[in-house]
């Protein structure tokens, strides 16, 4: 069977007037057949449901019926809903209108009914209430072995404007275990059910306290504030994110808090709450818990078909006046809940989520972080929030800041999980502005290194660091060249030791006349290089002049060493006065290479 139902807003009315109600409540003639109220006590919530069989005793059809609540519990009202029951197997579907008065006889709701009861017709409806913080702990402070009992007050009866034939009452407690309550009509009790009634012709708007003071060990959990952040992108991703701040608001803890026992007996601290579950989307991903420290890890998340179940679990249990503040967050993709149709978007998603059962909210924040370039914001909610003056987001890349739209409102609970629809104007080619920016910044980035690199930005020339840099250039190609020279007298002893071997002349001959013909070429580059040093004016034109010097005295003695070779292979020389003169030759040449190398590393 379904059932359609409308959630009552108390918003003050200045059309009507409580007066003005009671006189059309007496003067309509509706009558409250038969009531069956049902109270569930059995969390930190009182949940009131009543069946009513509405007659019109009246001569007339009536188009509305009024719906009442006790001035006493008119702070404590976060939800009201109606339902009409139809005569068939499925109820008929039914839009409510509906007007809240607030007075000292307490709150009023006019409801428009989808078509006229006639004169003499019945009509059955069904009416939810829920109220916070209407179950009082008492004592209010209690030792981690006791348990914890709470006080409900509330009426014996159904407040209404009209008059009741026949009413009963049942209440669902949370234990069996029972102080006392109030005897009217000598009520039967039955494990955690308490029976009142049947009341007979009961007056209109009849007050008789009903008091139970019983034994509830259920989470007494309140979240005192959340901020709910929905960032939404185009490029295919929702990023939600809530911080949460919750308190236990039940029975304070008294004494000091022992670990060991919490752990030990099973029924100790039995009212703290050590976790609950937090339902989240099933495309959820991405999940995160963490608090000011960071990273929760005592969390577990599980993945269902139709939801992604998070196991919240605080660093410590929460005792009565504790409380924790934490944030979760997790990413959606954005074709599940974005709509498009050309530049007209519709994001459809949850004012809130499911934290955990059974769930109070004393006050919400919606903050909607909208695409950069988003306008005409329109925003539909299922009931009436307040809105706040919009706010502008930056984050990465943006220029001009994302429009934010930001929702309030207090006293929320599970029956306001419902879907708010944002409606908004995007131009499609705003989505390249991102892609855009970054080229163009590595584009300036890139250029500006060209520039800096290619282009020389000294005021002023230093003359003498262009000739250091220049005197620095031509030291360094003497030195290659005169390695490259020294190089050469090696390849000659090479010549040399071949032509004793093979006593061939003419190959003797053609060697020495090309190693110094490349001899001649070097010597006449150094000394280039070497009046370019005197032309700057450098004090190494000199130690090069006595490098050339040494080299000539070097290839005096490679000749010398040439021609004893020949004289020996000619047979005009002994070996042994050969060998002696060999080893004089090169003990000089060695001496004077020794001295070229220490010029060399002072150049």
């Amino acid at each position: 069977m379904q059932r359609r139902r409308a959630t009552l807003r108390f918003c003050p009315c200045l059309l009507l007037a409580v007066s003005w109600l009671l006189r059309a409540a007496a003067a309509d003639g509706l009558v409250n057949e038969e009531v069956k109220r049902t109270v569930d006590l059995s969390t930190h919530l009182a949940k009131i449901s009543a069946e009513i069989l509405l007659a019109n005793q009246g001569g007339s059809p009536v188009q509305s019926f009024t719906l009442a609540l006790e001035p006493e519990l008119g702070p404590h009202l976060a939800y009201v809903g109606a339902s009409v029951k139809g005569e068939e197997e499925e109820d008929e579907s039914l839009e409510l209108k509906e007007t809240a008065v607030h007075g000292r006889s307490g709150t009023f709701f006019q409801v428009q009914l989808p078509s006229a009861l006639a004169a003499g017709g019945k009509l059955r409806v069904k009416v939810e209430t829920v109220l916070t913080h209407v179950l009082r702990p008492f004592p209010s402070h209690i030792t981690q072995a006791e348990r914890q009992l709470v006080v409900f007050q509330g009426n014996h009866y159904l407040y209404s404007p009209y008059p009741t034939r026949s009413q009963s009452t049942r209440v669902r407690l949370a234990s069996k275990t029972v102080e006392s309550y109030t005897k009217l009509g000598n009520p039967s009790k039955n494990d955690e059910v308490i029976e009142y009634g049947p009341f007979k012709d009961v007056a209109p708007f009849s007050q008789d306290t009903m008091k139970i003071h019983y034994e509830n060990n259920a989470p007494f959990l309140t979240i005192s504030s959340i901020t709910r952040t929905i960032e939404v992108s185009h490029w295919g991703n929702i990023a939600v994110e809530e911080t949460i701040d919750l308190r236990h608001t039940g029975a304070y803890l008294k004494g000091p808090f022992s670990r060991y026992d919490y752990q030990r007996q099973s029924d100790s601290g039995i009212s703290s709450v050590k976790s609950f579950k937090t339902i989240l989307p099933a495309s959820a991903q991405d999940v995160y818990y963490r608090d000011e420290i960071g990273n929760i890890s005592t969390s577990h998340l599980q993945v269902l078909e139709d939801s992604v179940e998070v196991e919240v679990r605080p660093r410590f249990p929460l005792f009565g006046g504790w409380k924790t503040h934490y944030i979760i967050g997790y990413n959606l993709p954005s074709y599940e809940y974005l709509y498009t149709l050309g530049d007209q978007y519709a994001l459809k998603m949850r004012l809130i989520d499911h934290v955990y059962d059974d769930q109070v909210i004393d006050h919400m924040t919606v903050k909607v972080i909208l695409p950069e370039g988003a306008r005409n914001v329109h925003l539909d909610t299922p009931y009436v929030i307040d809105r706040s003056p919009d706010q502008l987001h930056y984050t990465y890349l943006d220029t001009f800041g994302r429009p934010v739209l930001v929702a309030t409102k207090n006293n929320l609970v599970e029956q306001h999980i419902q879907d708010m629809v944002v409606h908004y104007t995007f131009n499609k080619i705003l989505m390249l502005q991102e892609p855009l920016l970054v080229v163009g910044a590595f584009y300036i980035l890139f250029f500006t290194v060209i520039i800096y690199v290619r282009l020389d930005f000294s005021i002023t020339k230093d003359p003498a660091a262009e000739v250091r840099m220049k005197v620095a250039s031509i030291t360094e190609q003497v030195l290659t060249l005169v390695n490259k020279r020294l190089g050469l007298y090696r390849q000659m002893d090479e010549v040399v030791n071949r032509y004793k071997q093979s006593r061939d002349t003419g190959a003797l001959n053609s060697g020495r006349k090309t190693l110094e013909a490349e001899h001649r070429t070097l010597t006449n580059d150094i000394a280039a290089l070497q009046a370019r040093l005197k032309a700057e004016g450098s004090d190494l034109a000199e130690k090069v002049g006595e490098i050339q010097k040494l080299d000539g005295q070097v290839k005096e003695l490679v000749n010398q060493s040439c021609q004893e070779s020949e004289r020996l292979v000619a047979g005009k020389v002994k070996k042994e006065t050969y060998i002696t003169s060999e080893k004089t030759l090169a003990g000089k040449r060695q001496e004077l290479i020794s001295r070229i190398d220490s010029l060399l590393d002072a150049l």
